[in-house]
């Protein structure tokens, strides 16, 4: 459950961050595409489609993901997308083939590339 919550988070953060941060938009770029994250046995996806700088998403496989992110089982995916060190978390459970890569493997350090304008805004003391 918590990790289809992420998983639905990312996306509401991708989406604003698409409509209100200039530099996420540039990471974008002119991409048109399709990519999802799950769990090996599909019980648990997500996909999320990147066109014209926004990104949007939808709960469920996608028919033609570009590229597909799967971890073993979603308390494994949690704790991969909660890691203080995620490029490390990722490359560790790609090696230990807990993750597994389907479609484009480049797009996948795109993707990473995403995550960091992801970042909670610190609170600032009033």
């Amino acid at each position: 459950m918590k990790f289809r919550f992420l998983l639905w988070a990312l996306g509401l953060l991708m989406a604003r961050a698409s409509r209100n941060s200039p530099a996420f938009q540039q990471q974008l770029g002119d991409k048109d595409l399709t990519f999802q994250l799950q769990t090996a046995d599909g019980k648990v996806a997500r996909h999320y489609v990147v066109r014209d700088q926004r990104v949007r998403s939808a709960g469920g496989l996608a028919p033609e993901p570009a590229f597909s992110i799967v971890f073993k089982d979603a308390a494994y995916g949690f704790a991969t997308l909660q890691a203080s060190n995620k490029q490390l978390a990722f490359m560790q459970g790609i090696q230990d083939k807990h993750i597994q890569i389907k479609g484009n493997t480049a797009m996948v350090m795109w993707f990473q590339g995403l995550m960091r304008y992801l970042k909670p805004r610190k609170k600032t003391a009033a």
